[in-house]
């Protein structure tokens, strides 16, 4: 009697623990269900919408964050380089290419909460649209470090995985026909402080 009452507890934690476990697993990951993935960039692009299945619901209830609908813009957030290494705050980045069409972006670098990182300047580790210097091909070359870099510059300061969240605003790529072409910038590593 007391195996089977024992088993059965044995039975029933691995299932919770389990069952746990594989949901935050889930919501962890950038690649999740109904990701879509352009380079080192992920979106959610059902996840503002009545279609987004219940994982991204999740993700948005958990992470508390305001979902963009279809019709207002999609935010893209990249964990890796173009050499599939994480991002981490203590090394340096440049940000390259074109954007596709959209009324205003902004980027941003964020901590794992998705979050900007708490700087000692935090008006600096964000950027938009409006502000930023635009090479003659329309293309945009942003600098991503702890020491401040001549033209587009985006402060990453401390240590530790970091982010960048890359959002659209009203723009015809939130669409699900408006993805099939779309190209985001790159991004490559530069070096990193020992």
């Amino acid at each position: 009697m007391l195996k089977n009452a024992f088993l059965m507890l044995v039975t029933l934690a691995l299932a919770i623990g389990g069952g746990g476990g594989s949901v935050w697993y889930a919501l962890k990951i950038q690649d999740g269900v109904g990701a879509i993935r352009i380079g080192q960039w992920t979106a959610f692009p059902d996840i503002g919408t009545p279609a987004a299945d219940p994982y991204s619901k999740a993700r948005v209830a958990r992470e508390g964050v305001l979902a963009l609908g279809r019709a207002e813009g999609l935010s893209f957030v990249a964990e890796r380089d173009s050499a599939g290494e994480q991002l981490k705050r203590e090394c340096a980045y440049k940000i390259v290419g074109g954007f596709p069409t959209a009324r205003f972006w902004t980027l941003y670098a964020a901590d794992q909460s998705l979050g900007v990182i708490q700087t000692t300047k935090p008006r600096l580790a964000a950027l938009q649209s409006y502000q930023v210097l635009r090479q003659p091909d329309n293309s945009v070359i942003i600098s991503v470090s702890k020491r401040p870099s001549p033209g587009n510059w985006l402060l990453s300061d401390g240590f530790g995985r970091m982010y960048f969240v890359l959002t659209f605003y009203d723009t015809p790529i939130a669409s699900s026909t408006g993805l099939s072409d779309v190209t985001l910038p790159l991004i490559t590593k530069v070096g990193c402080d020992a």
